[in-house]
């Protein structure tokens, strides 16, 4: 199969959905004009078609392996993330002064999401990169800076980030690596953190790990936490990698999917590291590299679900199976049906990255806090949501293409292996929607009902050309304010954490009917508007169930005892 960057999607949604003219009307991107996008998109989507999809199957049979103590990765991809440093994608987002593009993180969300798709393992590479960008420039001392970022953004370097040991995962507060102090600016790390991707390459010089550590004063739990830059090989005076320090990848995890992606555990014995942020500042100068990830991750998602979308596709346009007009299975109802599915909920889920990546933009461009809660408020959704989809689209195609679906060769299984795992790491999307109806609900609601308003103002501007899905979007976004209110009152926080996966999934449902129905509102008659209508009739209802349950409360949840559960 041959993929196919969706560069006209993208520029469609960035037009008429996104809000795109909002961030190049500001001077912090006034540069970034629509002509510098569709350029931008367009030799993108050139390097993702022709250097980087065809590395996809090559990843998974040939995965990357640890050879005497030597990383070797997967043939080809030495070569492909040769052609991503040097097309300048590692550092689109990432400040001019250090050898970045500067241009806004919506437009890299976009490109992102474009390598994603052509190859899952090797895109996770320079997303790692980005994220250990985004921390050390908001965080880093001058000196760190000047000399990580440049070697980062061109990529000669590449980063990781280390949070998960053995015993602490989720609960990163329980981490027993340590950090003391060598007296002369930097510490000695120890520790063993696993799940580390791309904690070692065979292609770049140096690889750079952003280690979470507590000092010898640090308080239990994640107040007690720092942050500490420490490299492969130690600096030289001239910045250049010098020695080796005292870490090494002491093995490979054999995973469902991403074979090409190595998964490392590493262990640190005194390795030399220098703090980034404030002692005991960790969490907070990690996060903003989570944060940056999460909605990095959503994107890898919905990408492996186009990749699958276009393998479904493409199978069922020629597959010639049963009585139909054209002879193939796209022509039967139930798999058209699975086809339109596909599309319509991958068309939702990167119009919620879009506004994300879009209200980052803003705040960063004007300042404004709103702007800054829009994109809190829209993370968890972007990433579980993205990811889900991604993971639902993944599965679709596998049903797509029936029996043949199970076998290896015909390569529709490996977006499901690849994919399943972005709903996992970067924090579990149960995670995300707790995050959601607890830490984002703590300014009463705000930028919830500030995105339930500007909903259902769309949906009154669209009851002139678009009556009945302009009274459909705005009822369920009706029903949406209502358990909103509820959540809100609701001061239990079990009560909320049992509903609180399908109210964010119920939030996306909404939010994507609100974007189909932009795009019905900018193409009357066309293609995207009968993909809104379909998914306005046939998948927004799922809301109403969705909220039905985030509502229900705890009790249920737990009704059956442990016992009972094991009965």
């Amino acid at each position: 199969m041959t993929f196919r960057s969706p560069v006209a999607e993208y520029e469609f949604l960035l037009k008429h959905v996104a809000g795109y003219d909002r961030i190049a009307a500001t001077d912090r991107f006034a540069d970034a004009t629509a002509d510098v996008v569709s350029a931008i998109l367009t030799e993108a989507g050139k390097m993702c078609d022709g250097v980087m999809a065809p590395l996809q199957r090559d990843g998974d049979l040939t995965p990357a392996r640890l050879e005497n103590g030597v990383l070797r990765t997967s043939p080809g991809f030495a070569e492909g993330y040769k052609a991503i440093a040097e097309g300048g994608w590692i550092g689109i987002s990432a400040p001019e002064e250090y050898g970045g593009m500067g241009l806004p993180l919506t437009l890299a969300t976009a490109v992102n999401e474009m390598m994603a798709g052509a190859c899952l393992s090797l895109q996770l590479a320079p997303l790692m990169s980005q994220g250990q960008i985004e921390a050390l420039e908001h965080h880093a001392s001058d000196a760190l800076k000047e000399l990580y970022l440049p070697k980062l953004i061109s990529g000669e370097w590449s980063g990781t980030m280390n949070l998960t040991e053995p015993q602490a995962g989720s609960d990163v507060g329980a981490l027993s690596s340590k950090a003391v102090a060598n007296g002369d600016g930097t510490y000695a790390v120890t520790g063993q953190k696993i799940f580390i991707s791309w904690g070692d390459n065979d292609f770049c010089e140096n690889v750079c790990h952003l280690v979470l550590a507590r000092l010898p004063d640090g308080v239990p739990g994640t107040k007690g936490i720092s942050l500490f830059l420490v490299p492969k090989y130690l600096p030289d005076a001239d910045g250049n990698p010098g020695k080796a320090n005292d870490l090494k990848v002491v093995s490979l995890e054999h995973k469902m999917g991403l074979h090409g992606s190595p998964t490392c555990v590493m262990q640190y014995d005194g390795a030399t590291g220098w703090l980034v942020g404030k002692e005991h500042g960790g969490m907070a100068a990690m996060f903003t590299m989570m944060n940056n990830a999460r909605l990095g991750v959503g994107g890898q998602g919905v990408g492996a679900g186009e990749g699958a979308y276009q393998q479904a596709l493409a199978y069922a346009l020629e597959r010639k199976q049963g009585k139909s007009a054209s002879g193939v299975i796209a022509d039967h109802a139930d798999v058209r049906r699975m086809l339109m599915e596909m599309k319509a909920d991958l068309f939702a889920a990167r119009a919620i990255l879009l506004a994300c990546a879009q209200a980052i933009d803003m705040q960063t461009a004007t300042g404004d806090a709103g702007w800054a809660a829009r994109a809190a408020f829209l993370t968890p959704i972007a990433k579980a949501f993205g990811t889900d989809t991604g993971i639902r689209v993944a599965e679709t195609g596998v049903q797509v293409h029936g029996g043949m679906g199970f076998i290896e060769e015909t390569g529709a299984a490996q977006f499901y292996r690849d994919v399943r795992v972005t709903a996992i790491y970067e924090g579990t999307n149960g995670i995300q929607a707790m995050d959601l109806v607890a830490r984002k609900m703590m300014d009463g609601g705000e930028a919830a009902f500030a995105l339930i308003e500007e909903i259902e103002e769309q949906a009154e501007r669209a009851r002139a050309s678009h009556p009945n899905m302009a009274e459909a979007v705005w009822q369920a976004c009706e029903s949406l304010r209502e358990a909103t209110e509820w959540l809100v009152a609701q001061q239990d926080l079990q009560d909320r954490f049992a509903g609180a996966v399908p109210f964010l999934k119920a939030f996306a449902r909404v939010l994507g009917g609100h974007y189909h129905l932009a795009a019905a509102m900018a193409d009357p008659g066309g293609a995207r508007e009968k993909l809104a209508r379909f998914y306005i009739n046939r998948i927004l209802p799922e809301h109403a169930g969705l909220l039905a349950h985030a509502q229900a409360g705890a009790e249920g949840a737990f009704a059956l005892s442990l016992d009972e559960l094991a009965g």
